[in-house]
């Protein structure tokens, strides 16, 4: 199947929000964890455990599907205010679409910790919760010029960074070790709590770089510039100036409080995944069978709504109980990958389901 070419749309953002999603979709069924569990050899191990958060101080493939996402996030902004505002929708307009987007994000955020404890509570560490901060600061930027932009979120991640070594306070005076920083300190003065793997609610101020400069690659990517040329040297340039940090320890590669190595060598991937794209699907037109991914783009938020909800706490046990019922032959690691699998396709295929039935919950 092959998807017609849409005015004003580009393919190849739609198809890296896809497979976002196609990565997190795998995570909600559990299948890195089923899979991390074969013992197939170090090898394996290694491989697989790319696709689990560095514990702390590092870079593993998957801390970049949270910056991907909300780089995603601000250059789709961009180009759907872009196209409402050449058919004449007031500004007013485009703002009450974006403040009450921000706000559904927030309480989906909030709402998602609640499901996961099973009780009410009130955490701000979902990436949605997140993402309704960084949306707003965002969408107040875009339209400014690239430089503005560029120096708003350079000044967010210097701000981030800054805070972490000057403001020193007893149980807190060590920047950059697990709860004993200034994210954590805020933590504990928003929500009372610490969480137990390191994350913080501070970082939507430093990830707001991610979403600004989406918003300028969307900019970058609908108007005259050579597109591929400045995306691969900007994320050239991010990424040495992100290992740079870590190298030196000025800043080490720390996802969980969102460092400014982190956000600097996060950034240069996603910039070279996205160039590597566009040039792929956009300029050389390879469009064929992108069309999963694209469907699965168009409506992330729903989609991740939906793994993280009735797919967590209603999909994988049900399917576990018939997969595990038939192959009880199997070691058990076996039945988990199977349950993973099969639990990963029944959800894609009602997703495929409520597509085709136009009842996707549009954000």
């Amino acid at each position: 199947m092959m998807l017609p070419k849409q005015e004003g749309r580009l393919l190849s953002l739609d198809v890296m929000r896809g497979i976002i999603m196609l990565l997190l979709a795998g995570e909600s069924c559990r299948l890195y964890e089923s899979l991390y569990e074969l013992e197939w050899g170090h090898a394996w191990k290694t491989f697989v455990g790319q696709f689990f958060h560095h514990p702390w101080h590092g870079l593993r493939f998957w801390d970049l599907v949270q910056p991907a996402f909300m780089f995603m996030a601000g250059a789709a902004m961009y180009i759907a205010v872009e196209r409402k505002r050449s058919k004449g929708v007031p500004e007013s307009s485009n703002f009450r679409h974006i403040a009450l987007r921000s706000l559904k994000l927030f309480l989906l955020g909030t709402g998602l910790h609640c499901v996961y404890q099973g009780k009410l509570v009130w955490e701000l560490w979902n990436v949605l919760t997140q993402l309704s901060f960084t949306t707003l600061v965002a969408y107040f930027l875009i339209r400014r010029s690239f430089r503005t932009q560029i120096t708003v979120a350079l000044l967010m991640i210097l701000l981030n960074d800054a805070l972490y070594r000057l403001v020193l306070l007893p149980g807190f005076d060590q920047p950059f070790t697990q709860g004993h920083n200034f994210g954590t300190y805020i933590d504990t003065l928003l929500m009372g709590k610490i969480n137990p793997d390191g994350w913080v609610a501070f970082n939507c101020v430093p990830t707001a770089a991610h979403t600004i400069l989406g918003v300028s690659a969307g900019k970058l990517l609908m108007g005259p510039y050579p597109k591929i040329r400045i995306l691969a040297i900007a994320g050239l340039a991010a990424l040495a100036l992100g290992y740079g940090l870590d190298w030196t320890g000025i800043s080490p590669i720390i996802k969980r409080i969102s460092t400014g190595g982190f956000v600097f060598a996060s950034l240069g991937w996603v910039l070279l995944i996205l160039a590597a794209l566009y040039w792929w699907i956009d300029i050389k037109d390879h469009r064929r069978y992108t069309w999963v991914a694209v469907v699965v783009g168009m409506n992330s938020i729903f989609i991740y709504i939906f793994f993280e909800t009735l797919g967590i706490q209603w999909l994988n046990g049900t399917v576990g109980i018939f997969v595990k019922g038939v192959t009880g032959w199997l070691p058990q690691v076996y039945q988990q990958v199977l349950t993973a699998v099969c639990t990963l396709a029944l959800e894609w295929y009602l997703c495929y389901w409520l597509y085709r039935k136009g009842i996707f919950f549009k954000l």
